[in-house]
């Protein structure tokens, strides 16, 4: 079977999961948008930087600007440039946002690939006492050629703190 079958058959299931479960979906607290450094995939893993803006649907609270890093485990091959990522923030919880509370560690599958230009998708989970769910709104989008399957880790900081 292609890699690029592979990769999107992942992306499928990575992004048709959040829409199985709508009934589940919680509370929308706003969107995250990202833009990713690029980088180089280590066969094994890949590390990229990033800057968020977090942009609250409750406009009674000022956009938020976050920083951080994105760890991929598994399979990574390949070169990207900037990749820019946007996520619907939701969370089971109410009244649990505060300024900075988005900040924490995030755990979840991820794939894309890129052929010149391509595609992926980062379904993660974390933050504040693992209170927040972060799903995909857009697709990744980026310039190279790359293929990743595994697990991302993503390290969100807040600039305030």
């Amino acid at each position: 079977m292609p890699k690029t079958a592979i990769a999107a058959a992942v992306i499928a299931i990575v992004l048709g999961a959040p829409q199985a479960r709508a009934q589940d979906r919680g509370i929308e607290l706003g969107t995250l948008e990202c833009a990713i450094s690029g980088g180089t995939g280590f066969i094994f893993g890949s590390s990229k930087d990033l800057s968020c803006t977090f942009t609250p649907a409750d406009k009674s609270f000022a956009p938020e600007a976050y920083f951080g890093a994105v760890n991929k485990y598994g399979l990574d091959i390949g070169t990207t440039k900037q990749a820019v990522m946007q996520w619907l923030v939701l969370t089971p919880l109410k009244n649990i946002y505060a300024p900075g509370a988005l900040a924490g560690d995030y755990i979840g599958a991820s794939a894309e690939v890129t052929a010149a230009v391509g595609a992926g998708a980062n379904l993660l989970v974390g933050g504040s006492s693992q209170a927040f769910t972060l799903q995909p709104l857009s697709l990744q989008t980026q310039t190279g050629i790359n293929l990743a399957i595994g697990v991302s880790q993503f390290q969100l900081r807040s600039t305030e703190n």
